[in-house]
Protein backbone atom coordinates (compact mmCIF):
# COMPACT_ATOMS: atom_id res chain seq x y z
CA UNK A 1 0.00 0.00 0.00
CA UNK A 2 1.50 3.15 -1.20
CA UNK A 3 0.26 7.08 -0.03
CA UNK A 4 1.08 9.19 -2.26
CA UNK A 5 0.97 12.27 -0.44
CA UNK A 6 3.92 14.60 -2.24
CA UNK A 7 1.34 17.26 -3.66
CA UNK A 8 0.97 19.56 -0.11
CA UNK A 9 -1.79 21.59 -1.41
CA UNK A 10 -3.92 18.95 -2.24
CA UNK A 11 -2.89 17.12 1.38
CA UNK A 12 -6.00 17.24 3.97
CA UNK A 13 -4.92 15.77 7.58
CA UNK A 14 -6.49 12.47 8.06
CA UNK A 15 -7.33 12.45 4.57
CA UNK A 16 -5.32 9.00 3.87
CA UNK A 17 -6.86 7.69 7.21
CA UNK A 18 -9.76 7.72 5.85
CA UNK A 19 -8.93 6.29 2.22
CA UNK A 20 -7.10 3.48 4.06
CA UNK A 21 -10.46 2.47 6.59
CA UNK A 22 -12.87 2.60 3.28
CA UNK A 23 -10.34 0.06 1.88
CA UNK A 24 -10.49 -2.18 5.26
CA UNK A 25 -14.47 -1.63 5.24
CA UNK A 26 -14.60 -2.86 1.89
CA UNK A 27 -12.29 -6.04 3.01
CA UNK A 28 -9.23 -5.25 1.08
CA UNK A 29 -5.86 -5.84 3.29
CA UNK A 30 -2.20 -4.65 2.03
CA UNK A 31 1.64 -6.38 2.30
CA UNK A 32 3.21 -4.82 5.03
CA UNK A 33 3.22 -1.20 6.30
CA UNK A 34 1.70 1.89 4.32
CA UNK A 35 4.51 3.69 2.66
CA UNK A 36 4.00 7.12 2.14
CA UNK A 37 5.85 9.16 -0.33
CA UNK A 38 6.50 11.99 1.80
CA UNK A 39 8.90 9.82 3.62
CA UNK A 40 10.51 8.85 0.64
CA UNK A 41 12.43 12.42 -0.28
CA UNK A 42 15.92 10.84 -0.66
CA UNK A 43 14.97 8.34 -2.82
CA UNK A 44 13.76 10.47 -5.27
CA UNK A 45 17.28 12.55 -5.08
CA UNK A 46 19.05 9.74 -5.60
CA UNK A 47 17.54 9.17 -8.81
CA UNK A 48 17.92 12.87 -9.88
CA UNK A 49 21.44 12.31 -8.51
CA UNK A 50 21.76 9.70 -11.40
CA UNK A 51 20.24 10.97 -14.59
CA UNK A 52 21.82 14.25 -14.10
CA UNK A 53 25.37 12.62 -13.64
CA UNK A 54 24.73 10.99 -17.24
CA UNK A 55 23.78 14.34 -18.87
CA UNK A 56 19.93 13.34 -18.39
CA UNK A 57 18.28 16.37 -17.09
CA UNK A 58 18.05 20.18 -17.46
CA UNK A 59 16.52 23.16 -16.18
CA UNK A 60 12.80 24.23 -17.37
CA UNK A 61 12.13 27.87 -16.97
CA UNK A 62 9.22 28.03 -19.12
CA UNK A 63 5.54 29.48 -17.30
CA UNK A 64 2.35 27.33 -17.60
CA UNK A 65 1.30 29.76 -20.59
CA UNK A 66 4.91 29.72 -22.60
CA UNK A 67 4.38 25.67 -22.52
CA UNK A 68 0.87 25.73 -23.60
CA UNK A 69 1.61 27.80 -26.46
CA UNK A 70 5.02 25.26 -27.53
CA UNK A 71 2.61 22.51 -27.46
CA UNK A 72 -0.18 23.48 -29.31
CA UNK A 73 2.55 23.76 -32.42
CA UNK A 74 3.56 20.61 -34.40
CA UNK A 75 6.86 19.06 -33.12
CA UNK A 76 7.92 15.87 -35.23
CA UNK A 77 6.92 12.13 -33.46
CA UNK A 78 5.39 14.12 -30.31
CA UNK A 79 1.67 14.06 -29.75
CA UNK A 80 -0.24 17.03 -29.59
CA UNK A 81 0.05 18.96 -26.38
CA UNK A 82 3.82 17.19 -25.75
CA UNK A 83 6.50 19.44 -24.39
CA UNK A 84 8.84 20.06 -27.56
CA UNK A 85 12.07 21.10 -25.29
CA UNK A 86 12.00 24.90 -25.75
CA UNK A 87 14.51 24.94 -22.82
CA UNK A 88 16.69 22.02 -23.48
CA UNK A 89 19.06 23.86 -25.05
CA UNK A 90 19.75 27.23 -23.28
CA UNK A 91 22.82 29.17 -22.99
CA UNK A 92 24.47 29.61 -19.73
CA UNK A 93 23.62 33.37 -20.21
CA UNK A 94 19.99 32.63 -20.83
CA UNK A 95 19.73 30.69 -17.72
CA UNK A 96 21.30 33.27 -15.84
CA UNK A 97 19.21 35.59 -16.90
CA UNK A 98 15.48 33.66 -16.63
CA UNK A 99 16.87 33.38 -13.00
CA UNK A 100 17.97 36.48 -12.54
CA UNK A 101 13.90 37.27 -13.46
CA UNK A 102 12.97 35.49 -10.90
CA UNK A 103 11.89 32.45 -12.47
CA UNK A 104 12.97 28.88 -10.44
CA UNK A 105 13.25 25.98 -12.55
CA UNK A 106 12.05 22.84 -13.03
CA UNK A 107 14.44 19.69 -14.08
CA UNK A 108 13.17 18.01 -17.65
CA UNK A 109 14.47 14.65 -18.84
CA UNK A 110 16.29 15.12 -21.91
CA UNK A 111 13.72 12.38 -23.66
CA UNK A 112 14.87 12.40 -27.36
CA UNK A 113 11.74 11.41 -28.27
CA UNK A 114 12.37 7.94 -27.67
CA UNK A 115 9.55 5.69 -29.15
CA UNK A 116 8.14 3.36 -26.89
CA UNK A 117 5.82 0.12 -27.23
CA UNK A 118 4.16 -1.98 -24.80
CA UNK A 119 1.43 -4.25 -24.78
CA UNK A 120 -1.68 -3.45 -22.20
CA UNK A 121 -3.24 -6.40 -20.52
CA UNK A 122 -6.85 -5.02 -21.43
CA UNK A 123 -5.99 -2.13 -24.35
CA UNK A 124 -3.44 -4.21 -26.68
CA UNK A 125 -0.91 -2.45 -28.63
CA UNK A 126 -0.21 0.94 -27.41
CA UNK A 127 3.11 3.09 -28.86
CA UNK A 128 4.42 6.63 -28.66
CA UNK A 129 6.88 9.05 -28.54
CA UNK A 130 8.00 10.32 -25.12
CA UNK A 131 8.30 13.87 -24.63
CA UNK A 132 10.54 15.84 -22.12
CA UNK A 133 8.35 15.09 -18.70
CA UNK A 134 9.07 17.11 -15.74
CA UNK A 135 10.84 14.89 -13.01
CA UNK A 136 11.05 17.98 -10.24
CA UNK A 137 8.73 20.86 -10.13
CA UNK A 138 9.91 24.12 -10.06
CA UNK A 139 9.42 24.18 -6.29
CA UNK A 140 11.34 21.43 -5.53
CA UNK A 141 9.33 18.75 -5.67
CA UNK A 142 9.88 15.24 -7.27
CA UNK A 143 7.10 14.76 -9.71
CA UNK A 144 4.79 12.07 -9.88
CA UNK A 145 5.95 10.20 -13.17
CA UNK A 146 9.69 10.15 -10.77
CA UNK A 147 7.93 8.88 -7.56
CA UNK A 148 6.10 6.45 -9.07
CA UNK A 149 8.93 4.82 -11.29
CA UNK A 150 11.22 4.91 -8.16
CA UNK A 151 8.76 3.15 -5.65
CA UNK A 152 7.51 0.57 -8.38
CA UNK A 153 10.63 -0.72 -8.47
CA UNK A 154 11.32 -0.10 -5.03
CA UNK A 155 8.82 -2.30 -3.59
CA UNK A 156 8.85 -4.48 -6.35
CA UNK A 157 5.71 -4.21 -8.26
CA UNK A 158 5.56 -6.61 -11.33
CA UNK A 159 1.98 -5.35 -12.96
CA UNK A 160 0.78 -2.18 -12.49
CA UNK A 161 -3.59 -2.04 -13.41
CA UNK A 162 -4.51 1.74 -12.72
CA UNK A 163 -7.44 3.55 -14.77
CA UNK A 164 -7.55 3.91 -18.55
CA UNK A 165 -6.90 7.77 -18.41
CA UNK A 166 -3.38 7.43 -17.43
CA UNK A 167 -2.89 5.17 -20.36
CA UNK A 168 -0.62 8.06 -22.02
CA UNK A 169 1.78 8.85 -19.52
CA UNK A 170 3.10 4.79 -19.35
CA UNK A 171 5.52 4.98 -22.17
CA UNK A 172 7.44 7.90 -20.34
CA UNK A 173 7.41 5.69 -17.61
CA UNK A 174 8.44 2.77 -19.20
CA UNK A 175 11.09 5.02 -20.59
CA UNK A 176 12.58 6.52 -17.23
CA UNK A 177 12.26 2.91 -15.56
CA UNK A 178 15.01 2.06 -18.40
CA UNK A 179 17.34 4.65 -17.71
CA UNK A 180 17.14 4.05 -13.95
CA UNK A 181 17.37 0.13 -14.62
CA UNK A 182 14.60 -1.01 -12.52
CA UNK A 183 13.05 -4.39 -14.21
CA UNK A 184 10.32 -4.70 -16.69
CA UNK A 185 6.92 -4.84 -15.48
CA UNK A 186 3.27 -5.42 -17.21
CA UNK A 187 0.13 -3.05 -17.29
CA UNK A 188 -3.43 -3.72 -17.51
CA UNK A 189 -5.33 -0.02 -17.93
CA UNK A 190 -8.73 -0.65 -16.98
CA UNK A 191 -11.88 1.61 -17.70
CA UNK A 192 -13.63 4.20 -15.60
CA UNK A 193 -16.45 4.04 -13.68
CA UNK A 194 -18.76 7.42 -15.26
CA UNK A 195 -21.41 9.34 -14.08
CA UNK A 196 -24.87 9.17 -15.58
CA UNK A 197 -23.59 12.23 -17.52
CA UNK A 198 -20.74 10.38 -19.10
CA UNK A 199 -18.62 12.30 -17.71
CA UNK A 200 -15.35 10.76 -14.82
CA UNK A 201 -17.10 10.03 -11.82
CA UNK A 202 -17.06 13.10 -9.11
CA UNK A 203 -18.70 15.14 -6.31
CA UNK A 204 -20.97 16.72 -8.79
CA UNK A 205 -22.37 13.28 -9.44
CA UNK A 206 -23.36 13.24 -5.73
CA UNK A 207 -23.22 9.83 -3.05
CA UNK A 208 -19.91 8.59 -4.69
CA UNK A 209 -17.96 7.95 -1.11
CA UNK A 210 -18.21 4.72 1.16
CA UNK A 211 -19.23 7.27 3.99
CA UNK A 212 -22.05 9.13 1.09
CA UNK A 213 -23.29 5.66 0.22
CA UNK A 214 -23.49 4.67 4.22
CA UNK A 215 -25.94 7.51 5.03
CA UNK A 216 -28.15 6.42 1.79
CA UNK A 217 -28.50 2.84 3.31
CA UNK A 218 -25.94 1.26 1.91
CA UNK A 219 -23.23 -1.14 3.62
CA UNK A 220 -19.99 -1.67 2.45
CA UNK A 221 -20.87 -5.17 1.52
CA UNK A 222 -23.72 -3.31 -1.08
CA UNK A 223 -20.98 -1.65 -2.17
CA UNK A 224 -18.89 -4.18 -3.03
CA UNK A 225 -21.24 -6.40 -4.32
CA UNK A 226 -22.49 -3.23 -6.48
CA UNK A 227 -18.78 -2.58 -8.17
CA UNK A 228 -18.31 -6.37 -8.55
CA UNK A 229 -21.21 -6.55 -10.75
CA UNK A 230 -20.02 -3.23 -12.62
CA UNK A 231 -17.27 -5.37 -13.85
CA UNK A 232 -19.12 -8.82 -14.42
CA UNK A 233 -18.01 -10.38 -11.56
CA UNK A 234 -21.34 -10.74 -10.09
CA UNK A 235 -25.46 -11.15 -10.41
CA UNK A 236 -27.37 -7.86 -9.97
CA UNK A 237 -28.39 -8.21 -6.48
CA UNK A 238 -25.97 -11.03 -5.65
CA UNK A 239 -23.33 -10.67 -2.58
CA UNK A 240 -20.36 -12.84 -3.16
CA UNK A 241 -17.92 -13.03 -0.46
CA UNK A 242 -14.56 -12.36 -1.01
CA UNK A 243 -13.28 -15.67 -1.46
CA UNK A 244 -16.24 -16.11 -4.02
CA UNK A 245 -14.21 -13.03 -5.93
CA UNK A 246 -11.22 -14.31 -6.07
CA UNK A 247 -12.28 -17.35 -7.39
CA UNK A 248 -14.62 -15.92 -9.89
CA UNK A 249 -11.42 -13.28 -10.89
CA UNK A 250 -10.62 -13.18 -14.66
CA UNK A 251 -8.47 -9.84 -16.23
CA UNK A 252 -9.98 -11.60 -19.50
CA UNK A 253 -13.94 -10.90 -17.88
CA UNK A 254 -12.71 -7.40 -17.89
CA UNK A 255 -14.50 -4.89 -19.83
CA UNK A 256 -12.94 -2.78 -22.59
CA UNK A 257 -15.53 0.39 -21.91
CA UNK A 258 -16.26 2.79 -19.41
CA UNK A 259 -19.42 1.55 -16.85
CA UNK A 260 -21.94 4.11 -16.17
CA UNK A 261 -23.14 4.44 -12.59
CA UNK A 262 -26.59 4.69 -12.55
CA UNK A 263 -28.25 8.05 -11.48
Amino acid sequence: MRVEDLDAGRVRPGLAAAQLDDLAALGLDWDGPVVRQSERLELYAEALDRLAADGLLYPCYCTRAEIREAASAPHGALAEGAYPGTCRELTARQRVERERAGRPPALRLRARETVVAFTDRLLGEHRAAVDDLVLQRNDGVAAYNLAVVVDDTAQGIGEVVRGADLLETTPRQLHLRALLGGPDVTHAHVPLILGPDGQRLAKRHGAVTLAERAAAGQSPADVRAELAASVGLAAPGEQPSLDELLERFDPGRLPREPTVLAA
